[in-house]
C-alpha cells in the first residue's frame, strides 16, 4: 500500500501547500482519493509527482467541509469513472462562527445528486478491502477547536464525518479531521486492530491558530500510548500539538505534502 499526501498544510518538497487534505492511496484493489482538498492543489501536486488522477476509481469524502471536499465538482469533471462515497449529511449546510462572524464552509450541495455519488447514513462496506465507519460516541477527549463549527440546527455533532478502514495483511485507519476525537475513533476501530493511523486530529483552530490546552493534549497522549500503532498525522493537528506528541509517543510522524508512506 502507498499513501501520498497531495494536499496538505505544509511541504518539505517544494510542492504547493493549502489548508486542506487529500490523500492518494494505492491498495491491492484500488487507486483512491481520501478527500480532494479545497482547490486545484491536488491536481498540480499530482502532476508534479506523476500521479494520474483520471485513473482513480474510488473517492472517499471524510466530511462536509470545504477544505476536504471543495474540489469534488472539478474532480468529477476530470475523472469519468470514480465512485464517490459520502455521508448524506455531508451535503447539509456547514459553517464556522468566529468573532461574531459566520462563514460558509460547506461543500457544493448540488453534487449529492450526481450519479456517481453514493450517500450513506452510518457505517458502509464498499468491499472486502474498504470499510467506512462513523463514530456516534464522542465523549472522550473531544477537541475544543470544534466549538466554532455549526450546522443549521446548532453546534456540529459531526454525524456527517466518516473514517476509512483499509483491511488486508496490515489494517490501516484513515481519517480526515478526526472531529469525533482521535481517542473515540480508535475505540470504534479497535475491532480491526489497525497498525497504522493516518490523518488530522483537529487540535488547532484554523482561524485563530490556537492549539487546545495541554491538559487535553496530555489526556490524548496517554490514550494513544496504549496502542501499538504507527501514527501519521497532518493538516489540522497543528505543529504545536504535533511537537507535544512527538516528545511523548515513539511512533508518531508528520505527513507533509508530497511525502509517501509505504506499507
Amino acid at each position: 500500500m502507498k499513501i501520498t499526501a497531495l494536499a496538505e498544510n505544509r511541504s518539505d518538497r517544494g510542492l504547493k501547500t493549502v489548508h486542506g487534505l487529500s490523500l492518494y492511496i494505492e491498495t491491492e484493489k484500488h487507486k483512491l482519493l481520501f478527500d480532494v482538498g479545497p482547490d486545484y492543489t491536488l491536481f498540480e501536486n499530482g502532476a508534479s509527482l506523476g500521479i494520474d488522477l483520471s485513473e482513480t476509481d474510488v473517492v472517499i469524502l471524510s466530511h462536509g467541509h470545504r477544505d476536504h471536499g471543495g474540489e469534488l465538482g472539478r474532480f468529477l469533471e476530470i475523472n469519468h469513472g470514480a465512485i464517490v462515497y459520502a455521508q448524506r449529511k455531508a451535503f447539509e449546510n456547514h459553517s464556522s462562527k468566529m468573532f461574531f462572524k459566520k462563514a460558509d464552509i460547506g461543500v457544493d450541495a448540488r453534487l449529492q445528486t450526481h450519479p456517481r455519488v453514493i450517500l450513506s447514513d452510518g457505517d458502509y462496506e464498499i468491499d472486502d478491502e474498504l470499510k467506512l465507519f462513523t463514530v456516534p460516541e464522542t465523549g472522550k477527549y473531544r477537541s475544543d477547536a470544534n466549538k466554532s463549527l455549526y450546522t443549521d440546527t446548532g453546534k456540529d455533532d459531526f454525524s456527517h464525518e466518516q473514517n476509512l478502514m483499509i483491511t488486508g495483511e496490515t489494517n490501516v485507519l484513515i481519517m480526515g479531521c478526526g472531529h469525533a476525537g482521535i481517542v473515540n475513533i480508535l475505540d470504534k476501530a479497535a475491532a480491526y486492530k489497525p497498525r497504522f493511523c493516518v490523518g488530522g486530529w483537529h487540535l488547532q483552530n484554523p482561524v485563530t491558530k490556537k492549539t487546545v490546552n495541554k491538559k487535553l493534549l496530555s489526556g490524548i497522549a496517554g490514550e494513544l500510548a496504549k496502542h501499538e500503532i504507527n501514527f501519521y498525522t497532518c493538516h489540522c493537528t497543528g505543529t504545536k500539538a504535533y511537537d507535544y506528541f512527538s516528545g511523548r509517543l515513539p511512533d508518531i510522524h508528520y505527513l507533509s505534502c508530497g511525502e509517501t508512506i509505504i506499507i
